[in-house]
């Protein structure tokens, strides 16, 4: 069985991002490399995919929660992916007005052993734009 710092790191892996651990929660942010303006401005600071897992139990289990920014036209294959492999979709929405092109960010939450909930969100990353 991994220790906890392990199992952060190679849940970072499977994100292909770097795992940090903070106060018992493992998170990993990776960046989307799109073109958005906000207001008419190139924005590059809010296009992040954030994962985290904590709260682990006896059995492995944990709370997994991500977020994704998200073009329009990927919401349906990516949310598509995640349903199909159990993943509780909890909000889709957006967070700025003024946005071209309109960016949206879904979350989407597990109890589950984090790993698991890993594999599953990197194979619904494969849908992305790059």
């Amino acid at each position: 069985m991994y220790q906890f710092h392990e199992l952060c790191t190679e849940y970072g892996k499977i994100l292909n991002g770097k795992a940090k651990l903070k106060n018992g929660v493992c998170s990993v942010s990776i960046d989307r490399h799109l073109y958005v303006t906000i207001q008419g401005r190139p924005s590059r600071g809010e296009l992040k995919a954030g994962f985290s897992f904590e709260a682990m139990d006896q059995e492995g289990h944990a709370l997994n929660l991500g977020e994704v920014v998200l073009l329009e036209e990927e919401i349906q294959s990516f949310s598509k992916r995640l349903i199909q492999k159990g993943v509780i979709i909890s909000a889709l929405h957006n967070h700025w007005l003024f946005a071209k092109p309109e960016i949206m960010y879904i979350h989407f939450q597990s109890v589950e052993p984090p790993l698991r909930f890993a594999h599953k969100v990197a194979e619904a990353l494969t849908v992305l734009k790059k």
